[in-house]
């Protein structure tokens, strides 16, 4: 082989080193699209969304100061996304959320997550130095500092990475709701696919309120419906769990 084929050889494997990933490039286009939670979109006001399922407490007098909880990613199949998080509004205070959470997209058999964070109804953000496989177990935390200003905390409890991020919104919180979800999110105006998750359970989940800590056992289950069919099935007690059915 000739010395400029070689070097030609070299310079096309560095390229195609340099490439970005089929995944990565999926990433960057869903968040140039637009990926976005949604408030809650309850059906004829029953315990039915069109897009959340899990456990959703409601407080008028707005106390909710942080949420937590902790679960293991899954491994989705089937085709489509989901996501897990935690937050707080955008149920019967649907003006702003403050959320953190992974997503689990399966395309074409690719397994992919993203770890992000949000203040509704700004887009969601990709966190950075922090990454996630399935199996790992993540530990979520958004607290409000006051109704406009908040942090989000992910932690990959697995290999010990923790990152933060301070939020400003001039959407202001409620905090009327605590919420542990897994969702069908939007892109581009419209629900994606839904992805059969498995199961995911919240465990050591609580929220702050101004008088206290409380666990989950109290709160309202909310399973997913689409088309006449329901898609979850939704167990509460110390945590929450949410199945794909």
């Amino acid at each position: 082989m000739s010395k400029f084929a070689v070097l030609t050889s070299i310079l096309l494997a560095s390229v195609a080193l340099a490439r970005p990933s089929s995944r990565m490039g999926d990433r960057l286009a869903r968040r140039r699209e637009g990926r976005q939670s949604q408030p809650s979109q309850r059906i004829l006001n029953t315990e039915y969304s069109e897009n959340w399922a899990g456990a959703v407490y409601a407080e008028s007098s707005g106390t909710y100061t942080a949420v937590t909880g902790t679960f293991t990613v899954p491994t989705p199949s089937g085709e489509g996304a989901a996501s897990a998080w935690v937050g707080i509004d955008g149920d019967t205070c649907s003006n702003a959320i403050l959320q953190t959470g992974v997503d689990f997209t399966v395309s074409d058999g690719d397994v992919s997550y993203d770890a992000w964070y949000e203040w509704y109804p700004d887009y969601a953000y990709d966190f950075s130095g922090i990454s996630f496989s399935s199996g790992d177990v993540v530990k979520l935390t958004v607290t409000a500092s006051s109704t406009t200003s908040g942090t989000a905390v992910i932690e990959n409890t697995t290999t010990g990475k923790t990152v933060t991020k301070e939020i400003t919104s001039s959407s202001a919180l409620c905090q009327e709701n605590a919420e542990w979800i897994v969702e069908d999110f939007e892109e581009g105006n419209s629900l994606v696919e839904f992805a059969d998750f498995g199961t995911v359970t919240f465990t050591d989940a609580s929220a702050t309120t101004s008088s206290g800590t409380v666990s989950p056992s109290g709160a309202t289950a909310i399973d997913i419906e689409q088309n006449g069919k329901v898609l979850t099935s939704v167990s509460i007690g110390s945590d929450v769990t949410i199945k794909y059915v």
